[in-house]
Parts: C-alpha cells; structure tokens; sequence
C-alpha cells in the first residue's frame, strides 16, 4: 500500500510540475500581448499617455554645437589661386528647442498639428569663447550676389566676422541687407506638421501626414524626391524590426532619409538600437540612381558624378550646399580642393539610439555642415584667379540629445522593470516546472523498478520453495 502511495504521489507531482511548466509557457505569448497591449496604448499621442507628455513638452535639452572654418590662406587664394586652407574652430554651443510645441490641435482624421518654434540661446560655458570670437570666413554677399553687383562694390571674396554675425546675421554693407547662415531664425516656426497620433493604428504613430500643408515637396519637381517619408525622428513607431531602416523628414536639408541598424548598445542601462546614415543617402547619381533627382545643376555637381553634396537652393532660396561635416561620405575632389578637412565616422556620421519597444528615441546627434560655391570669372576681380568651382565648408553643426539619468530611472522603472519581471517569472514557472516534473518522473521510474524488483524476487523464492 506505502508503495502504491508514494507512485501516486509522484505522479501527482509530474502532473503538477507539467501544468506548472505549460503556465511559465502561456505566460511567454500571454505576456507579450500584455505589454505590447500597453506600450501601443502609452506610445499613442493624446492627452494622458506617456507618449503625449513626453512629445508635448520640451523634453530633453537639445544643443547645436557649430564648428566654423577659419581660412589661413586668404591672400594667397586671391592672388595665385590656391587652394584655400581652413582651420576648425569651435565648438559654440547653443541650445535650441527648449520651447513647447504650440497651437496643438487634434483632427477628426487621427492626426495632430502643431508648429514647432525656434529659438537659440548661446551657452559660454559649452563653447571653446564668447560668440564675438571672428574667424575669416567666405563673403556670404559675393556667394548670393549678381557678378555686377560684385564687380561694381569691389568686395572681397573673404570676409573677417564674428561667430555670432555669420550664424545669426549682419547687415551687409554692398546689399545693404542682413545676412547670415541662420537668417531669420529666434523667433521663427518650422511647420505646420501633421502627425498621426496612433490612437487606431499604432504602426502609423508620428508618421508625418502632412508638411506646411502639404503631402510631398515641392522643391524637387520629382514624385520620389518630393515625397515625405517618415517620422521627424523624435519617435517612430514601436516594436522595431532592426532589420527595416527608419525613415524620417528633416526640414533642415529639405528632404527625407533613411537610416540603417548598425548595432545594439547600452544607454544608461538601456538597450537601444543605434541606426545611422548609410553612405547611399548622399551618393552620387551613378552609384544610387534614387539620388538623380536630386542633381539640381549639372555644371556645378560635375555632370551630377559628384558624391556628398545637396544642393539646396530651391528650398532654402540662398545658394546654400549642405553634406556630412568635413564632407564624410563625399568625392575626394572636393576635400583636395579645400585643405584642412579630416573626416571621421566616430564624430561626423549621424546617428540616432532608439529604444525597440517604445520607438522612442533617447540619443541623436544630427551633423550636417553648410557650404557655399564660388566659381572662376574673368569680369570680378577676386575670382579672376579662382581656377575651379569649389564648395566652400563654412560651418558644420552638431544638434544633439540624450536622455537624462532622471528620465533613464523614469523609463527603467516604468518599462524595463515590468518587462525584467514578467520575463522572471516566466523563466521562474518554466524552470521550476520542468525541474519538478523530471524529479517526479524519474522518482517514479526508480519506484517502480524497485517495486518490481521485490515482486521478482518474492516469486523466485516460491517458486524454489513452494512450502514457503
């Protein structure tokens, strides 16, 4: 009877180690319909989620670190034509979006709108001196101006400025205007965006449904150049899939891109996933046909063959060229027009850590560098000697983020956390369950052996003695 019990009872016990296993099992995909249940219901932009509080506010501090080109070689480029040679100077550092979105308003289509203001402010204790440091620097008149105006005023092809009057703006004595790389800005906008809030369709969260009013560019005068991809970058939706690129808009250099998974890494406790654009965005024509459309001038981009450079003219209405700072990615041509110039993935790639779960990004940095062209003329006495057109660097900036220790905590806290112990005890109930049931198995088999044993042995014995 003791026998026949104890075989029960490890039966019993299999049986409850089995059911204990398949729960721990349940739990996985149980599990993952609870969280994604929640972080689709967080990640929606409206009143009251955590999305919408965090995309409202100002959020974290955002700088823009400029480092301008100071030319060494002036005079010699005037009268010889060399080649000129800069010297990098920075950084200056300002922060920028530290004001909300304004005029939010949510649309009967499931998008939200709003403007975005813009604003700078000069922080001195981020920058290498006070922002009336002066650098030599390309006369941002004779780049814009008519070649009788030039001619005319007699200016020089190099000016002497300060780093706050090249940025923010100058009164220019030949246009009798102001001018500046930045011009206007404090005070400005960039929108109306139109955002789709996710509330019915997460996968679309932050998906910009319209720019300014509109669903595609007008700069381009292509279909796929002029499209508006993407999110603005701040977020995209959740659940990433690292082997999709992200896409997204940006209204600095009048188009959109897409960035490419590159690695997984820790931020502050977090895993992120680091995407960065990918040498293609800017290539030339005959390495990424996607890029023709965007060959704006074929005079000045050497029949369109020339890699690393946008020209954004008809966007920004200023003979304006914008590419990876130091030209990354660009022709050799053009850094063995300009000396001086070192590029390096580690500090002039852009780049964006994004967590995979929420879509939410929690470290960038955005580096673009402005150029201006100037080109040979036998009329305008200070480009009588310039042998070539060349695309001048006169800043490139870095505007950059990261998610503060308070906001990590925050985050660890009301996601990681949760997600660590769901997976904890899913691991507990599996283990614990499978570890009983193969103890209570085996147990089993042993008993019975055992039990079996004793039964041979017993009948052996009758057998030879049938007295017994």
């Amino acid at each position: 009877m003791g026998c026949c019990n104890r075989e029960r009872g490890l039966i019993a016990g299999a049986v409850f180690g089995a059911v204990v296993a398949v729960l721990g099992g349940v739990l996985i995909p149980l599990g993952r319909v609870v969280i994604e249940g929640t972080v689709e219901k967080e990640a929606a932009i409206e009143p009251g989620t955590t999305a919408y509080d965090n995309w409202a506010a100002t959020g974290a501090s955002v700088y823009r670190q400029f480092w301008l080109f100071d030319v060494q070689n002036a005079q010699e480029v005037l009268q010889s034509g060399a080649a000129p040679v800069v010297l990098e100077r920075g950084p200056y550092t300002y922060r920028t979006r530290y004001l909300p979105k304004e005029n939010i308003t949510f649309n009967p289509n499931q998008t939200v709108s709003f403007l975005l203001p813009l604003g700078a402010i000069f922080e001195p204790s981020m920058s290498v001196g006070p922002e009336e440091d002066k650098v030599t620097s390309l006369n941002l008149a004779v780049a814009v101006s008519e070649c009788f105006l030039i001619k005319a005023s007699n200016s020089s092809l190099f000016q002497h400025r300060t780093v706050k009057e090249l940025l923010w703006g100058y009164r220019d004595p030949m246009l009798k205007a102001t001018l500046g790389l930045f011009v206007p800005y404090n005070g400005t906008y960039d929108g109306y965006y139109n955002v789709y809030n996710g509330k019915e369709d997460i996968s679309k969260v932050g998906m910009i449904d319209r720019w300014r009013g509109e669903r595609s560019l007008s700069f381009w005068n292509d279909t796929y150049c002029d499209m508006i991809n993407g999110t603005d970058a701040s977020s995209f939706p959740p659940f990433l899939d690292k082997k999709k690129p992200l896409y997204f808009f940006s209204s600095d250099i009048c188009r959109s891109v897409s960035a490419s998974f590159e690695e997984s890494m820790d931020l502050k406790g977090i895993e992120v996933y680091r995407y960065a654009l990918q040498p293609s965005t800017l290539a030339s024509p005959a390495v990424n046909p996607d890029n023709r459309c965007f060959c704006a001038d074929p005079k000045t981009t050497r029949n369109c063959t020339l890699a690393g450079v946008l020209d954004i003219r008809s966007c920004q209405g200023k003979p304006i060229y914008i590419s990876l700072p130091h030209f990354l990615h660009g022709s050799e041509i053009l850094r063995e027009a300009v000396k001086g110039l070192s590029p390096s993935e580690e500090h002039h790639k852009t780049f964006l850590d994004v967590e995979p779960i929420t879509g939410f990004s929690l470290r960038f940095a955005k580096r673009i560098q402005v150029n201006m062209m100037y080109g040979p003329s036998q009329v305008i006495t200070v480009l009588k000697k310039v042998k070539d057109y060349t695309v001048f660097p006169i800043v490139w900036l870095n505007e950059t983020a990261a998610l503060d220790d308070e906001t990590a905590d925050m985050f660890k806290r009301e996601l990681i956390s949760r997600i660590q112990m769901l997976e904890i005890a899913q691991k507990t109930l599996l283990g614990t369950g499978l570890a009983v049931f193969s103890l209570c198995l085996v147990s089993y088999c042993v008993v019975r052996r055992r039990s079996r044993g004793k039964v041979v042995h017993s009948f052996s014995r009758i057998l030879k003695n049938p007295c017994i």
